[in-house]
């Protein structure tokens, strides 16, 4: 959430960038700033009139000591008077400090400067590009024929234990999927990143504090009798571990890892980009989250970018890096880098990894605060990437590395699937 002291100050500044987004925001943020004026000035009015009841309640004590009733009496008749008043404002406040906060939740965070304007992913800039796309054997087929050849994922029974988009791994696919979680996360954690494990279900709060709500509630499998929902992304419930907490400055950065898998309800649509593994409404994920002192967010997220190239590079997959821009950007996010594998077999880039900082956009909602050497609070930045999504990874892998003889293990695996061919 945009803090509302920045847009006050800044309106022209705030409109300009978010019209990167192709959001002409003018209305809105007139609207905002005119109800944090009216919440100001109620606020204003209701503590002259707190103090002024202070005051007639200490002057009636002494009236009541020096034997003065009457007078007493006299200004009890003004303190109810002005106890009606308070409840008032005091309601009035609240329900515009709640139109207030309503207002802001509408208002993506703004882009940073070197985000790209551009109104999809066709303006999306890409930044490097590495890897050899490898020549593949003659008669070579996407994952989906591959699964079914090997017997190593089975999307028809998944549909039929669930539905489409929630399949079932079985023997070396299992294992192989197995052993990408636990490859991303020991890479995460000799990189300095603390594992933790978090629950896969959330609360309103939660969503609220990183955003998921209510921009994306429709993409969110809900629980409805309790009021949980079924995370999206670790990112959720590993970055709200951190709701309504003060650091001390020494204490950043503040790095984690976690395995979870994620749920999302996303529009169905049809044709070869969404078979198999390319979208899923059930995936695993490993991802990385890092709170940040804000002087340092953007060395932590160009060092977040250099530890996952890493790990593509010992896979040996050909990937890109892409700066989105600023219409195909997430709403919370100030800058973020897709990664992209490309797929030789489906002969197209495929989305897995997302990196982003969200500045204090994230941090606003959650409270999240540090308190610095002077003593004074301030709000943190928060940064998130996935590391990695393993749908399209292990797609890549599988068509990537198949030969007439089977698919091939990366060498980097072979220890965690304990094979090194599926055959």
């Amino acid at each position: 959430m945009l803090q509302i002291a920045y847009i006050r100050e800044n309106q022209d500044q705030v409109i300009n960038a978010l019209a990167k987004r192709n959001l002409d925001a003018t209305e809105m943020i007139q609207l905002v700033v005119e109800l944090d004026e009216k919440r100001r000035s109620t606020q204003a009015e209701l503590d002259n009139l707190l103090a002024e009841s202070n005051k007639l309640s200490k002057d009636i004590g002494e009236l009541m000591k020096s034997g003065e009733k009457a007078k007493a009496e006299i200004l009890k008749a003004k303190t109810a008077a002005s106890k009606e008043r308070t409840k008032e404002l005091s309601e009035q406040l609240n329900l515009i400090s709640d139109q207030l906060t309503q207002e802001l939740y509408k208002l993506p965070n703004t882009p940073a400067d070197i985000v790209p304007a551009g109104k999809s992913a066709d303006d999306n800039l890409n930044v490097f590009e590495a890897g050899t796309i490898p020549t593949l054997h003659e008669g070579a087929v996407p994952h989906w024929e591959l699964a079914k050849k090997y017997d190593i994922i089975d999307f028809d029974l998944g549909a039929k234990i669930t539905g489409a988009g929630f399949p079932v791994y079985k023997g070396k696919g299992a294992k192989l999927q197995r052993a990408l979680i636990a490859y991303f996360l020991d890479k995460n954690t000799d990189a300095g990143y603390n594992e933790v494990q978090v629950p896969h279900l959330i609360n309103e709060a939660s969503g609220y504090g990183t955003g998921q709500l209510p921009d994306k509630e429709g993409q969110m499998y809900h629980s409805t009798i309790d009021d949980l929902y079924l995370i999206p992304t670790a990112e959720v419930p590993v970055t709200n571990l951190y709701r309504d907490v003060i650091l001390q400055e020494n204490e950043l950065p503040v790095t984690a890892t976690a395995y979870t898998p994620c749920f999302r309800r996303e529009a169905g649509s049809y044709g070869a980009h969404v078979r198999g593994l390319n979208r899923l409404h059930q995936f695993d994920k490993v991802e990385i989250v890092r709170i940040e002192h804000p002087e340092n967010s953007y060395k932590a997220l160009d060092g977040m970018v250099e530890h996952i190239k890493n790990i593509l590079d010992e896979l040996k997959l050909p990937y890109r890096i892409l700066r989105l821009c600023g219409g195909d950007m997430g709403f919370t996010s100030a800058l973020t880098y897709d990664f992209e594998v490309f797929s030789t077999a489906q002969d197209r880039w495929l989305e897995i990894s997302s990196v982003s900082n969200f500045e204090t956009y994230q941090a606003n909602r959650l409270k999240l605060r540090f308190k610095g050497k002077d003593g004074k609070t301030q709000l943190a930045h928060t940064l998130n990437g996935s590391s990695l999504a393993l749908p399209r990874v292990l797609a890549g892998i599988l068509e990537n590395y198949q030969t007439p003889e089977g698919i091939v293990i990366p060498e980097v695996l072979r220890p965690y699937t304990k094979f090194d061919i599926i055959d």
